[in-house]
């Protein structure tokens, strides 16, 4: 993960709204590092692996990310 749950939670705690995108490999990671420091991090996790994939590849995941990711950074409508 090159942004870790400790970042969001400086993020969100400086009042600016954050979310964690990640890949589903590390959904586990995610959730222990959240308990870990008692902050429930929103996160979009995205289908993995991401490392070899094309442009349009990374273009169709972010695509199919993006209603999650902005109604995790909004809140619910």
């Amino acid at each position: 993960m090159s942004c870790s749950v400790h970042d969001i939670s400086h993020i969100e705690r400086r009042g600016v709204p954050g979310v964690l995108v990640s890949t589903v490999h590390f959904a586990s990671a995610v959730e222990a590092q959240s308990e870990s420091l008692g902050f429930d991090a929103a996160a979009v996790l995205t289908s993995h692996p991401i490392q070899d994939r094309t442009d349009e590849e990374m273009a169709t995941i972010a695509d199919a990310a993006f209603n999650e990711l902005v109604q995790a950074l909004a809140g619910p409508a």
